[in-house]
């Protein structure tokens, strides 16, 4: 059984459920979601340190907006506390990370 994978190019579908919030709520919620990207970026550098785990580069406070956060899973709502499924990568790693997966996806599509 092959593992569904959720990341840059492909979502989990939602159910649409009928609702008694507010749009006002419905607004809130959203505005904290978009806070805990910052949160756990934040967080994955405190934790892991200003260092790509592919290739090593270090990064320092003047530079550190080139280093991203991967996760593992594929999932980027999947955010435990104590960093497990994040891996601080440099955007070039990142970017390889992706294409890699996109290319094997490509490859087996051709056989």
């Amino acid at each position: 059984m092959s593992e569904k994978r959720y990341g840059r190019y492909e979502r989990p579908r939602y159910k649409k459920t009928a609702s008694d919030k507010s749009v006002a709520d419905i607004v809130k919620e959203l505005k904290k979601d978009s806070t805990t990207a910052i949160d756990y970026r934040e967080r994955s550098l405190k934790i892991h340190g200003l260092i790509c785990a592919k290739c090593g580069r270090e990064f320092d406070f003047k530079d550190r907006h080139l280093l991203t956060v991967h996760h593992k899973d594929g999932n980027r709502l999947h955010n435990p506390l104590d960093g497990s499924n994040w891996e601080n990568l440099c955007v070039y790693c990142h970017e390889n990370e992706h294409s890699r997966g996109l290319l094997g996806d490509y490859l087996n599509d051709k056989k």
